[in-house]
Order: structure tokens, then sequence, then C-alpha cells
């Protein structure tokens, strides 16, 4: 291995030599504890620490890395507290995540470290973010993401860079290629001889180091970085290097060949660095000892405080307590009763207008919402308003998009993501469920993105584009679920929404777009989340419904002179007001419950069963449903209207009333 140290001086490269060392000899007291059954589980990155050590040493303090398992050198080098970093590891109170996740599974906005999920990939888009906001904010700073040479096979890898590429952000985006995905090696994971070759389908540089080389990754990225911050635009770096131990240790290495452990051993990058810096009279026999001594200690007295920690006290209170970050919604009320006549589309277009000038920090993202104005022209003439840093199109990668939303949160910025149409949010359905969701329940950071999603049959547009998907989402702690039926509570929703820091799925029915119209307030205003609205008062039963539901209670209720209902419009999904449906059925005793989706696991199951759960001395019926056929959805209008509940309302009512 040769070394150049350039023009750098002796307290660079002992500094260097440190940074290597430290997380070292962590490792190799954690494969003793892990021995001694003292922790559970290790995921090793010996033979790959000058990756880690090399790039954290090249960046400002204060620039962003989200590094992965193996990359212990991030952590240590950004100077975290090793008994708070064992905490962590070990899952007790003192911990990053208060127990709750694993190893490096966590964030830190204190060293600028965002960590990894366990589903590779997704780290790409929130980095993505994280340096748009600082270019939008003029900062010049670079942001660093890890990714294993396995990892890049993730749909999420290409996302990632293909946004960096198109946006010019200044991500180096990293793989440390060793040669194997867990046991898998290169061969039957990809074609490519090398990464780099990669970089030019994006149109993008592409560099590579010999990843077992501290200095020479740290001068490589600190030439890099020193370009980027002048002139940003993403880089491939490929890291050439590998893993002297197994994925993690229950792994084991008998899958790679004894030969090639033998030549990589020879090319340690610890052992290595230490001697030339010995040739270099850098350092002598004596540094080394007392600087072991030292940081050995560093790791028993950590280890001794972390060690008399138990794991937490469970309880519920404190979890459900932290599944939101903190908000206390103050609903804001018109400043005057100018009103304008507006189709629900106006009033969608309205709100988010008025939050762009409410919120400078908010950015909006999706396909064609520029210049376009959006498949549904609800961004017509953003751009020119508020120009193209802020209303962006962005390439077919919903996953990617949804992540950059993420980061943006990460630097204190605001973001909604338009879903072309609620049916394609599966491409970015990980980046919802995984990482918004859990971000702030795991390591308190608040995910301050909303996600619009035109949903919603009745125009024949098929099994793709007609999708109630609502349901997906309703089963998933961290999210809040709003979903509109009136322009009134389509603007000032989405208002609120945009307010709340808590990630947010805001659906909107494309039929309601324009052929619902009202006065409504053409100044700013909220309405609550969480709060149902009475939308037609009655005492023979209650309907609780939302949505198009609303819609079609009334006109069947209109056909139907002798019965009064409740029709209960829930506004929100997650968390519905279940004090409103209690009060309505005290009053009417029987309750149907209605929705667009279809009937199987839809959110009028849950609703159903708290009602039974909690109501059952006010029912003088079974609690009922009616939703849409247990099939995808039908192109052809008279397959799609038999599709949808409404066609069987009236009968299902008056089955209720004569039970």
């Amino acid at each position: 291995m040769k070394f150049n140290r350039k023009s750098y001086s002796d307290s660079v490269l002992k500094k260097l030599y440190e940074s290597l060392l430290f997380p070292r000899l962590i490792e190799e007291k954690m494969l003793i504890l892990l021995r001694q059954n003292k922790i559970s589980k290790w995921f090793s990155g010996i033979g790959q620490e000058a990756i880690s050590v090399g790039i954290t040493q090249a960046l400002q303090k204060d620039e962003y890395i989200l590094p992965m398992h193996r990359n212990l050198g991030v952590f240590t080098g950004r100077d975290m507290p090793f008994e708070k970093l064992f905490a962590q590891w070990q899952g007790t109170p003192a911990g990053y995540t208060k127990g709750r996740d694993r190893s490096f599974h966590f964030g830190t906005n204190e060293h600028h470290i965002v960590g990894m999920i366990s589903h590779l990939g997704p780290q790409n888009g929130v980095a993505d973010g994280i340096a748009l906001a600082s270019k939008l904010k003029g900062e010049k700073k670079v942001t660093v993401v890890f990714n294993g040479d396995g990892g890049t096979s993730e749909g999420d890898f290409h996302e990632g860079i293909n946004v960096a590429a198109v946006w010019d952000l200044p991500v180096i985006f990293v793989i440390e290629n060793n040669g194997y995905g867990l046991s898998t090696p290169s061969n039957e994971q990809f074609r490519c001889k090398q990464f780099i070759d990669k970089a030019i389908g994006y149109g993008i540089e592409g560099v590579q180091v010999d990843g077992n080389n501290v200095l020479e990754v740290y001068d490589t990225v600190l030439t890099l970085v020193e370009k980027l911050r002048d002139n940003p635009r993403p880089i491939l770096l490929e890291c050439i290097t590998f893993r002297m131990r197994g994925h993690e240790e229950a792994s084991g290495t008998k899958y790679v060949p004894k030969e090639l452990m033998d030549t990589w051993a020879k090319k340690d990058p610890v052992e290595n660095f230490e001697k030339y810096l010995t040739e270099q009279g850098v350092i002598d026999a004596a540094y080394i000892d007392t600087l072991r001594k030292r940081l050995k200690k560093e790791i028993e007295d950590g280890l001794a405080i972390a060690f008399e920690e138990k794991h937490p006290e469970a309880s519920t209170e404190r979890e459900l307590a932290d599944v939101y970050a903190p908000f206390n919604q103050v609903v804001i009320e018109p400043v005057t009763e100018k009103k304008s006549e507006k189709r629900f589309i106006d009033a969608i277009s309205d709100g988010l207008r008025q939050s762009m000038e409410r919120f400078d920090n908010l950015v909006l993202m999706g396909q064609d919402i520029a210049e376009y104005g959006g498949v549904f022209k609800i961004t017509e003439g953003f751009v020119e308003k508020f120009g193209k840093a802020r209303v962006r199109n962005t390439p077919l990668c919903e996953a990617a998009i949804v992540g950059t939303g993420l980061g943006l949160s990460v630097k204190g910025m605001k973001a909604m993501v338009e879903m072309q149409f609620a049916d394609f949010v599966t491409e970015g359905f990980n980046q919802i469920v995984n990482n918004l969701a859990k971000t702030h329940w795991r390591w308190g950071q608040a995910a301050d993105v909303v996600v619009r999603m035109p949903t919603g049959a009745g125009t024949a547009a098929g099994p793709f584009h007609s999708q109630s998907n609502e349901a997906w989402f309703f089963h998933t702690p961290g999210l809040k679920i709003v979903y509109p039926s009136n322009p009134y509570d389509a603007k000032g929703l989405l208002c609120a929404a945009l307010e709340d820091p808590n990630p947010v799925m805001y659906f909107e029915h494309k039929l309601m777009y324009r052929t619902l119209k009202d006065l409504i307030p053409d100044d700013y205003y909220t309405v609550e989340i969480g709060k149902a609205r009475l939308a037609r008062e009655g005492s023979s039963l209650s309907i609780v419904t939302y949505g198009m539901g609303v819609h079609w209670a009334t006109e069947i209720l209109d056909t139907l002179p002798d019965v009064d209902a409740d029709v209960i419009d829930l506004r929100t999904l997650l968390p519905w007001d279940k004090d409103a449906v209690l009060e309505s059925v005290k009053k009417t005793n029987r309750v149907l419950v209605l929705h667009e989706d279809t009937l199987t696991g839809g959110v009028g199951a849950e609703i159903a069963a708290w009602i039974n759960e909690h109501c059952f001395e006010h029912l003088d019926a079974p609690v009922m449903r009616e939703a849409s056929l247990d099939t995808a959805i039908p192109f052809a209008p008279t397959l799609e209207q038999n599709f949808l509940p409404k066609v069987r309302l009236k009968a299902k009512i008056e089955s209720l009333l004569k039970y």
C-alpha cells in the first residue's frame, strides 16, 4: 500500500491515525463482549475503517453524513460520547432511540448524522433533501451518503443519484465495494466491473479510490468537497475494500475463499498506516502505546457508565406520546368575511398558494407541477410567483422525492410531494411507512412532509388511476390522514396539514375537482385535524363516512323522506374523531359505516370494531358496513358503478332500519 502525505502536517496524520485506531479498538472490544454474551449482535467494519474515517475527517463538522452499519468511524469521528453510543447499541434509555431501535439506526442533528433504516437505499433520497436544503439556503455544504455494493441494486439508489444529477445537488454517493452483499459475491449481484462506470449513465463524475488507504480517501474527499461547495453537483465515489468479518458475527466468513481473506489481511488499513507513520517518524512505539492506553480507557470508562443502565421501563403513555412530533394546532379563522365561489380544485390551489406565502421554507415537488401546473393544473402559475427553486418538477421517482422531503425536514424545511395519482404512491411506499412515519418515534426527528394524493373512482379511469388506498396508511402509526369532502374543508385541511410538522397523507377526490363548488373565505384559514363534521342531522341512524360517501349518503337520504339520519363526515381518518361517533351512536342507536374503498380491511372495519367495543350498550342493531366490491376497479362505466357502494346504499339503509 502506497501512501502520499503530500503537504499534510504531522498533526493531520496523527489525527487520521487516532481516528482510525479508535473504532478498531472499539470493534475488538465488541467482539470480546459478544463472545462473553454481554451484547447480542454486532456488525463489524474491521477492514473498512479507512473509508469512514477518511471521509469524516475531510468534511466540516456541520456537513451531514448518512452512514450504514459498518461506519463506526463516522460516529466516533463526530466525537459522539462512547457511553451514549454503547447505550444505543444495547437498547438502553441513554441511547439515541430510547431503546426503540438498534445499532446505527438513528440520527442526531447535534452531530449532523442521519442513520439508515434496514431497507437499503432510502438514505439516498434523504441525502438529496439535505443537500437541496443546503443549496436553497446558500450554505455551500456537501452531504455524504454511504451505500454497500449490494445495496446499489436497489431502486432507491438509482432514484437518489438521478435526482441529485438532475438538480445538481452537492451529494457524494459513496459505494463501499467489498465484493459481497452479505454472502452473495459481486458476480451474482451485478455485471459491471466497476461502479464508476455507472456514473457515466447519470451524467456525473465517478471517482475510484483505494478504500483501505486512509490518506488517499481523505485527500480525495477533501479535494472533492472543496470543489462541490463552490460548484454544487453529485459525485459517485467508489471505495475498493474488503470486510474481514461476516455480514454480522453470526454469519461467519466460510463463504469467502481463504486465499482472498489472506490477500486482504495484508491490506489492513490500521496496520499499514501505523507502519507508514512509524517509518516516516511521525509516531513511535511509545506514542502508539500511550494512545492505545488512552483510547482503551475511554472505552472502558464508557462501558462502565453504559453497563449501569438497564433496559428502559416500558411506559405505554410515553410510547404513544412520541409517535407524533409535538404540535398543538391553533385553528386559524379567516381575517375578513370576504368570500369567493371556488371549485374543489380551486380551493386546494388557493390553500397551497397561501401556504407558500405563509411559509417561505415550503418546497413543492412533483411530476409536471412547475410550468405545466400539474396534470390537474393545481399549481398553474406557481412558478411565476414562487420560482423553480421552490416549485420543482421531479423525475419519475416517487421514492427519492418522498425521501427528499424527509431530508428537507432534517434541515428545518417543509415539503409537499404531489403524487400524480394516488395509485402511484406504491413507488414511494417504503419511504412513507418506514421512514416518514417512524422517524420521530425512533429518534425525535419530525417529518414535515405532506403527500397530496388525487384519489377515487367515478371517472372511468380503470384500475391504476382510480384506487382508494387510504387503508394502506391507516394502519401505520406516525402518519396523519385527511380526506376532505367539500371545498371549504379542502382548503382548510390542506393549510392545516402544511402547518403540522408531522407527515400527512392528504387525499383529494378527483371527481370532486370540478363538480363541487362553494363560497369559501378568500383569507388563509385552517380546519382542525382530527375533528369530524356533522354534515346532516337526524335521529334514525348514523352514517359514518368521508369523501364521496358524504355526497352519496346525502343523495340517498333525499330519496327517503321518512328517514332522518346523522351523516358524520370524518374529514380526518388518522386520528379519527371517536367522540363525534360516540355522541351520534348514543342518539341514533344504529350505525352504518360507508366508504369508497373496498370492504375487506377498509377503514370502516376499524370504526365498526371500535363502535362494537365501546358503544355496544347503545346499539339496537349490528353495526353495518357498505363499501366497494372486493375487486380491482373496472374501466367500463357500467362495471365501475356496480363496483362502487352507492348502488347498494339504499338497500343497506333500509335493512339496518328494519333490523
